[in-house]
């Protein structure tokens, strides 16, 4: 494992894990929302998105978290594994919805100013709530990862199921042996 996508659906836990997999591994990460989501809520131009994405992924080794459909042919090339977040509804549901409660409460900003809006935390609509988005979303991510496993265009790939925070830990405690001495670089 040299070059990681994990995914999941949102408030899944992509970036927790993501971040703890590329420190225990000593790799480069990158969030995908936090390169896409400029200030203002305002999208990052299709075209820079990717070339900011190439750039990273052209490393030898990296973690990488997210779902855009924008990026997936570029990130899945390069990288040799995908680990799958896959909760059960009710558990990406509780996770999200008590993060998107303490942002709001402490204000916490995400990326490049932005903070979660109070207005949009019982709005239904997907492209304005993130609970919404997750919700409605959900079975979309099963399906296009569940797919994605069996579809031959990804076979140099190794799928990693993670489906309960157990797995996730374990995943981690087992880079321990993989991580070299000193970081990817042997400093």
């Amino acid at each position: 494992m040299q070059r990681i996508s994990v995914v999941g659906n949102s408030g899944s836990g992509k970036t927790t894990l993501a971040r703890a997999v590329a420190d225990e591994l000593g790799l480069p990460h990158m969030e995908l929302d936090a390169v896409f989501h400029q200030p203002n809520w305002q999208p990052l131009e299709t075209e820079l998105f990717r070339a900011r994405v190439g750039e990273f992924i052209a490393g030898d080794a990296w973690v990488i978290d997210g779902n855009y459909s924008a990026v997936q042919d570029l990130v899945w090339a390069r990288a040799d594994t995908v680990v799958w977040i896959d909760l059960p509804r009710h558990a990406v549901m509780r996770q999200l919805i008590a993060r998107t409660l303490r942002r709001l409460m402490t204000r916490q900003e995400l990326w490049n100013g932005n903070t979660e809006s109070w207005r949009n935390l019982l709005c239904l609509d997907p492209e304005r709530s993130i609970i919404a988005w997750a919700w409605t979303g959900h079975r979309k991510y099963v399906q296009r990862y569940a797919a994605a496993q069996h579809d031959p265009a990804f076979s140099h790939l190794a799928f990693v199921p993670v489906r309960s925070r157990p797995d996730a830990a374990r995943l981690v405690a087992g880079l321990v042996s993989q991580a070299p001495p000193g970081g990817v670089d042997g400093e």
